[in-house]
């Protein structure tokens, strides 16, 4: 007898669905403002319906195979990891240093070009 009394409160308990498309029509407003809540007036207004509340709704949704839009969008990714300053600084002057080493054949014919070219105008006011 009591187990019998046991499988008919089971089944009870699984066939009762929890009636969300009730609920949801009745808080569809809020659940647009925001997630948390939402600003009118100058004022701060929490949503009617309380977070776990909202979860166990939303759950319920998507549990039935419908769609839920009021999720709030999400933010990228970080891609830049974070780090000591000092590495990267580090990093940084090899870069600065390795470009400036491609340009060093250059800048070492420049500057013999231009100390001969002091030389030269030493010798021609010296000789005037």
């Amino acid at each position: 007898m009591a187990s019998k009394a046991v499988k008919t409160m089971a089944k009870a308990v699984t066939e009762y669905q929890y009636p969300w498309q009730e609920k949801l029509v009745k808080y569809k407003d809020e659940l647009t403002n925001g997630v948390w809540g939402y600003w009118e007036l100058g004022a701060w207004k929490p949503l009617g319906i309380s977070a776990r509340r909202r979860a166990r709704l939303r759950k319920e949704v998507l549990m039935a195979g419908q769609d839920w839009p009021y999720d709030p969008e999400r933010k990228e990714m970080r891609t830049k990891r974070k780090g000591h300053k000092c590495d990267r600084i580090s990093a940084e002057k090899r870069a600065q240093t390795a470009e400036l080493m491609k340009k060093m054949p250059q800048m070492l014919l420049d500057y013999k070009k231009r100390r001969w070219e002091k030389k030269m105008k030493a010798e021609d006011d010296a000789n005037k």
